[in-house]
């Protein structure tokens, strides 16, 4: 096995060594810089080889590891088998989730010209629409044979022990212990023979096991096999693989049981890999050009609500958020508000740099235009009717005109223990980065804010391709409160938000008031879903007429 990292130089010697083509490296003079993230394999070497992601780049020489590149490539050649070595028990974990991370978008987007893939192997005769990969055909072995082994086992025993022809009474009384049935009778559990039962599923499993011992002694992977059956090992098993298709249809109509029946099945696509009369695939490989994008999906497969399709003027937030490329521009859900208990979008962009890396300026700019055309849609369907997209949802007060809080956030995936995988390690990543039109100005609609954390890429992966519906809503609704409580605690310290927050009296008429100072009050003020006004004064504030209102406020403090 081979592990390069996406835009990393590579010498290019070894890269077309690794590659029968230059289709997944920019060719750089004497060095190679690997262009694509995926899987790849070849049936003249046999060997896997995993592009990464550049998240597993810790910096410009190390690895999330702390090996360098160069090392990584050449993991597979150790002289000590990986197996045996606790510090790489990630690796057949993480080509697992990956590969099937990349399976998973690729079936989700078939459509998508992002996605670059080979014409897998396919069977005649046998699921002739289903594609199988070298690494599809591997994992399946081995998933199949963790859950029957036992069942294996227990084949053997009773072909071993059932109809016994020939007894030899010698060797069974010297070898067995009678049960006594009565005083005068005994029977043996064991009998003893002169010739051994023929077992009809032998051929089969002798042929099963041969072929997990093949990828185990390939790959490393580690299996304990029980030595019941006679395992075919080299040279008669390269012959195997080139007639194995054939000896496996003439004992096809032996299996009746699903078991069987299955494993029947999955040797036949392996063999099929190696049938001369079969057009022989040379390599197969699914790779992306732009894994920021299957890294967007993961993301909003974990933050995101389905959004419905309620249009004003012919749009949708839908198709806000999604691009005919396949692109997903932010993330988006609903959730209560920072200031009362109505709802607001929460919207998030998720940024695909090496771990440790933040978002610059043009990014920033991306997500506030963004952030101002969701607010839009929103206000648009106010202006239609007084519609709103969810009951609750509120982005204007129409008394005081001032614009709810709306949050955004960045999300950067990062590798920081590269073996954890349960831990979703978010966190704040840097400080909130404001935008405004007027500085004291917090209800304006052009003031806005934008958080930044990051999460343990490792967890994004796993979750991806094995987290259930309601594993997904239990992860959604602990972080969507996390998300409020941080932007809370950053607007309830005048320190850093830079504005203290004040409600107006009670005993003061509202209406009457924002009326009359509404020229001084403008973008300052805003009343919540209980009817209650408040005031963000900036710290900087200089207006003295709206300085002599604050004896009408009481102060207040962000919840």
């Amino acid at each position: 096995m081979k592990i390069l990292i996406e835009g990393e130089k590579y010498p290019i010697e070894d890269l077309e060594r690794i590659f029968k083509s230059a289709q997944f490296y920019y060719p750089q003079g004497y060095q190679g810089i690997v262009k694509a993230v995926g899987y790849y394999h070849s049936t003249e070497t046999n060997e896997l080889v995993f592009m990464l992601p550049k998240v597993f780049m810790r910096d410009a020489e190390q690895t999330v590891w702390g090996i360098s590149k160069e090392e990584l490539c050449q993991i597979g050649e150790r002289s000590t088998s990986i197996k045996h070595d606790e510090q790489f028990e990630w690796l057949r974990n993480l080509s697992v989730f990956f590969y099937k991370s990349l399976v998973l978008y690729k079936k989700k987007f078939p459509e998508s010209e992002l996605i670059n893939y080979s014409p897998t192997y396919q069977l005649k005769g046998l699921r002739t629409t289903q594609q199988y990969s070298y690494l599809d055909i591997l994992l399946s072995f081995v998933s199949f044979y963790k859950r029957n082994s036992s069942h294996i086992l227990y084949k053997h025993i009773d072909a071993v022990h059932a109809n016994p022809k020939k007894p030899k009474w010698e060797k069974t009384i010297r070898k067995g212990s009678p049960i006594l049935i009565d005083d005068k009778s005994f029977i043996y559990d064991r009998v003893r023979t002169k010739s051994k039962a023929v077992d009809n599923e032998e051929d089969l499993i002798i042929y099963f096991l041969s072929i997990i011992n093949y990828f185990n002694e390939q790959h490393s992977l580690g299996l304990h096999l029980d030595k019941i059956y006679p395992i075919i090992k080299g040279k008669r098993f390269i012959e195997l693989k080139k007639n194995g298709l054939q000896k496996l249809k003439k004992i096809k109509y032996r299996y009746f049981t699903d078991m069987l029946k299955s494993m029947h099945s999955l040797c036949m696509i392996f063999f099929s890999q190696y049938d001369q009369a079969s057009a022989k695939v040379q390599e197969d490989f699914i790779t992306i050009s732009s894994y920021n994008i299957v890294f967007e999906e993961m993301v909003d497969r974990l933050f995101s609500d389905e959004l419905e399709e309620k249009s004003v003027g012919g749009v949708t937030l839908s198709q806000l958020k999604h691009n005919l490329d396949g692109k997903v521009i932010d993330h988006l859900f609903d959730h209560t508000s920072l200031l009362d208990d109505s709802r607001i979008f929460y919207i998030g962009d998720s940024k695909y740099y090496k771990s440790g890396t933040q978002a610059h300026d043009l990014s920033r700019y991306k997500q506030f235009t963004y952030a101002k055309n969701v607010i839009q849609y929103n206000i648009d369907l106010l202006n239609d009717g007084s519609r709103t997209y969810k009951p609750g949802l509120r982005y204007r007060d129409e008394l005081t005109e001032g614009y709810n809080l709306t949050p955004n956030f960045f999300i950067y995936g990062y590798i920081d223990k590269p073996n954890d995988y349960s831990l979703n390690e978010l966190r704040p990543n840097g400080d909130i980065v404001p935008s405004f039109h007027f500085k004291n100005r917090l209800f304006d609609r052009d003031t806005l804010f934008v958080h930044q954390y990051k999460i343990n890429f490792l967890f994004v992966l796993k979750a991806y391709v094995t987290f259930s519906t309601d594993a997904v809503s239990k992860f959604r609704s602990e972080v969507r409160d996390t998300f409020k409580k941080e932007f809370v605690t950053y607007f309830s310290d005048s320190t850093k938000c830079g504005f203290e927050f004040y409600r107006l009296k009670t005993e003061i008429d509202s209406e009457a008031f924002i009326n009359q100072h509404f020229k001084i009050l403008n973008g300052k003020v805003y009343t919540t879903s209980n009817n209650e006004i408040l005031l963000a004064l900036c710290k900087e504030e200089d207006d003295k007429k709206l300085l002599q209102l604050l004896g009408d406020f009481e102060k207040h403090t962000i919840q």
